[in-house]
Order: C-alpha cells, then sequence, then structure tokens
C-alpha cells in the first residue's frame, strides 16, 4: 500500500509540473513594501481596483464592478484614472466612501465625479503623507476607426510616492514615452490587453525601458501573462503575478 501511495504521490506531482506556467499564477494576497515611513500594504482587488494602506489609512484605486466591494471599509482617498466603466463607478465611490474622504482624479471624470480634486496629466499634489503625481496614459499604436480608446490628456496613470518609495499605477496606457521616462520606481502595476493598452511582450519592452524594482501586471484579462515575465527574464525586474480574476471564467 505504501509503495501504491509513493506512486500516486509521484504522478501527482508530475502532473502539476505539466501545467503551465500561467496556471502558477498566485492568488489575490496583500503585498508589502517596507518604506521609511513605515509598511505599505496593496491588495488586488479586481482588474484594475487595489487597496493601498498604509499609517492606518487606506487609499482605493479604481474600484468598479465587477469588483467585489461588499463589507470593505470606507477609503480615506480614492484614486480615478479614467472614464470608462472599469475605473470610474459612483456606486462603488459612494459605498466606499465617508465623511472626509477626498476623490482625485483627472478633470474628465470631475464632469462625473463632481467633489473630485481635478489633477492634471503631469501635475503633483500632497494627501496627508503621500505625493501623488499624474503621469499621461493614452494609446499610440492601438488606435482604432473611431481613434485611441484613451487619447492624451484625458486620463491619469498616478506615482504615489511614500517613505522613499515610489509605486506607480499605469492606469490605460501603451508605453509612452512619458512611462518610458520614469526613474526610481520601486513597485509597477502595468496593464495589458488588446484593443485598450498593449500587449505582455510590448507592456515588458516598456518596463524594461524604466526598470522598476518590481513589475505586477494588473488590467490584463484575456491575456497570457506568462509571456510577460518570460520576456523580463534576466532583466533584473522581479515579476509578481497574480490572479486578478478570482473565479472569472
Amino acid at each position: 500500500m505504501s509503495h501504491l501511495r509513493s506512486l500516486l504521490c509521484a504522478a501527482a506531482l508530475l502532473g502539476l509540473a505539466a501545467l503551465p506556467a500561467a496556471a502558477q499564477i498566485g492568488p489575490i494576497a496583500p503585498q508589502s513594501f517596507e518604506t521609511a515611513a513605515g509598511p505599505v500594504k496593496i491588495t488586488p482587488i479586481y482588474h484594475a481596483a487595489a487597496v493601498i494602506e498604509a499609517g492606518g489609512e487606506r487609499i482605493y484605486i479604481d474600484p468598479a464592478k465587477p469588483a467585489n466591494i461588499a463589507g470593505m471599509p470606507p477609503g480615506d482617498l480614492i484614486l480615478i484614472t479614467d472614464i470608462h466603466g472599469d475605473h470610474l463607478d459612483t456606486a462603488d465611490i459612494a459605498a466606499l466612501s465617508k465623511p472626509g474622504t477626498q476623490i482625485i482624479a483627472p478633470a474628465a471624470v470631475a464632469q462625473t465625479v463632481t467633489t473630485a480634486k481635478v489633477l492634471a496629466n503631469g501635475d503633483s499634489t500632497t494627501w496627508h503623507n503621500w505625493k501623488i503625481t499624474a503621469v499621461p496614459m493614452y494609446n499610440i499604436v492601438h488606435v482604432g476607426a473611431g481613434g485611441p480608446p484613451h487619447p492624451k490628456g484625458r486620463g491619469n496613470g498616478y506615482v504615489l510616492s511614500y517613505g522613499g518609495k515610489n509605486f506607480y499605477f499605469a492606469g490605460d496606457t501603451e508605453g509612452t514615452p512619458e512611462m518610458r521616462a520614469l526613474k526610481n520606481i520601486d513597485v509597477a502595476f502595468i496593464p495589458m490587453n488588446l484593443p485598450y493598452t498593449m500587449t505582455p511582450e510590448e507592456a515588458a519592452d516598456a518596463v524594461k525601458a524604466f526598470h522598476p524594482k518590481v513589475a505586477i501586471p494588473y488590467h490584463y484579462r484575456g491575456q497570457d501573462i506568462q509571456k510577460f515575465a518570460d520576456a523580463l527574464k534576466g532583466s533584473g525586474i522581479e515579476v509578481r503575478l497574480m490572479d486578478w480574476y478570482p473565479g472569472a471564467k
């Protein structure tokens, strides 16, 4: 019996080893990063939505359906990148707001979320112990017959600086000159899906240009993010793959 059990275990291990690389993507889990001001914890929620916790405060980025925010505590700050429905959801913003919650967004979003503080491409602001810089996000190559899905100047990516560390959420963008010119990025969240942003290979090429310490694919539904990781092998950039679509078919 013990010999049979050993054979079965060996077969199971071989079966796991034969799984495609994409099956090794980790579950949604908090990612913790040490800074001079204390730890920053970033937890994926779904697609482009995430929550950042540091110093007893909570920041949400792009909370929007079908992200499940039921039971999540309200935020102190909410950042919105663009007007598309997978980034802007007024009901979710209301559900995650409390008295004193601040919202920062580009002008196009503020037409709908009128209480938002407007931050234009290239501008910076401070919020408590954070510096927040708006980075242009737009299409260059992937432009349909009706024009780019994300025209230059409408949406914001964000670099969030805290305790000497810089965290970049790119939003819906290709590898723009502004992205490629970024400096000293510690953690970069990079989109990759067509026809709205870029391919995994294009995303890897852009990431090589500004060389963050850690790169995390997000906003990637339908793409093989293992190709992104493979393209960055040997670059010195740590790639973390996580399942941002739990339960999705």
